[in-house]
């Protein structure tokens, strides 16, 4: 059974701070610091260029894949990380479209990540095939999978409301009519159990700096079915994706496997810290994991619709809809969540109107939960958000 009291006690919080932004950037884990130091000292400073083997930098993009795919459902061997989540996106999209190449439309929706929607379309430029960027509201995604789409490109997640896309029905749906499905497990990973390899999913991608903890530019991770792995051509035929980079061939040969998905340099410091968070959810229980969520997310969406009546909830109201964040609507949403962070509850804002909170169970408890709705509602109830700083945005919402 996992002990959340443990889980927590290995996190670095700040005194008098009530984290609710662990959905958007998780907080440091306390053995991390000494990792990355003993890492830079031990492993860069004494080894130099020989750490790359001496260290096991070059093979630890699929060591801790695998770990990773362990926390989504994933078969060992299917998941390596490296790169931007942007970059992988990128990658999947343009490894599943010439697996259907009878076939011309990206099916997306309205809540997708803007920017996979970014990539698609300028993947769609690029190739200059008549291929057909089509994005349906959420709701509309199960009607609109017919026998033109190639790929269904969809974050699971909602990040603004954590509405949850049936991953299962969507993707039997998709293979029912041909198509291929790409899921994007951004605000998934690490929030709730995820069953790629159950599922039937054909391509998966995520970051590990959110719910995972592996810290701000922590590295992204692509999975590939296995059924798949072997028949794609990396569109970005990165130096560490050849079959042998160290021959120096002026020819492109894919690697195998899910090496062939590696691009560029493995970021080692990133690493480090991101194996320091892995080794606490070693010890974790998804299961438990999602039950605590839900609980935490039950009485905060109760106690701030008794508190708050100003604020209109914008998550699915069903926990089985949701991820693990809430959302609540207002006008003045970004002053409200700033005077909010200057009381020190952190959570963020999304454009229009939407003051969204991360419901993180490892390092939460119903005291942070009820002390948290205590500040917004005073906030609320004094108009203390009602200050000229308060509505001065930020670069970073």
């Amino acid at each position: 059974m996992t002990d959340f009291t443990a889980t927590r006690a290995q996190f670095h919080l700040p005194d008098g701070v009530i984290y609710l932004d662990g959905n958007s950037l998780g907080p440091l884990p306390r053995a991390a610091t000494e990792r990355v130091a003993a890492m830079m000292q031990r492993e860069w400073g004494e080894m130099l260029i020989t750490g790359w083997n001496r260290a096991g930098w070059m093979a630890a993009p699929g060591v801790i894949g695998d770990r990773i795919a362990r926390l989504i459902g994933a078969a060992p061997g299917s998941v390596v990380i490296g790169d931007t989540l942007s970059v992988k996106v990128y990658q999947a999209l343009a490894a599943a479209l010439p697996l259907r190449p009878d076939r011309r439309v990206i099916l997306s929706d309205s809540g997708n990540f803007p920017s996979d929607l970014y990539m698609a379309d300028g993947l769609v430029g690029m190739l200059g095939r008549g291929h057909e960027l089509r994005v349906v509201d959420p709701e509309e995604v199960a009607d609109a999978i017919t026998d033109e789409v190639a790929v269904l490109m969809l974050t699971q997640v909602d990040y603004r409301t954590g509405r949850r896309h049936d991953m299962a029905a969507l993707t039997a749906k998709a293979h029912e009519h041909g198509a291929l499905t790409l899921w994007d497990l951004a605000h998934s990973a690490g929030a709730f159990p995820v069953d790629l390899a159950g599922t039937g999913a054909d391509f998966a991608v995520g970051c590990t700096y959110k719910y995972l903890n592996g810290g701000p530019g922590a590295p992204a991770f692509i999975y590939v079915s296995p059924d798949h792995i072997d028949r794609i051509r990396p569109a970005l035929a990165g130096w560490l994706g050849h079959e042998a980079p160290f021959a120096f061939d002026l020819d492109y040969r894919a690697g195998g496997g899910i090496d062939r998905m590696r691009v560029g340099t493995p970021p080692v410091l990133q690493m480090a810290a991101l194996e320091t968070a892995l080794d606490i959810w070693d010890s974790v229980d998804l299961g438990r994991v999602r039950a605590r969520s839900v609980a935490l997310s039950e009485l905060f969406i109760e106690t701030v619709e008794a508190k708050c009546p100003a604020l209109t909830l914008a998550s699915p109201r069903n926990p089985e809809e949701r991820g693990s964040q809430v959302g609540f609507r207002h006008p003045e949403g970004y002053a409200i969540m700033q005077a909010l962070i200057a009381r020190g509850v952190i959570g963020d804002f999304r454009a229009p109107d939407i003051l969204r909170f991360g419901i993180t169970p490892l390092y939460l408890s119903e005291a942070d939960i009820l002390r948290a709705v205590d500040i917004l509602a005073d906030i609320l109830d004094n108009d203390l958000w009602d200050r000229a700083e308060y509505k001065v945005r930020a670069a970073v919402t």
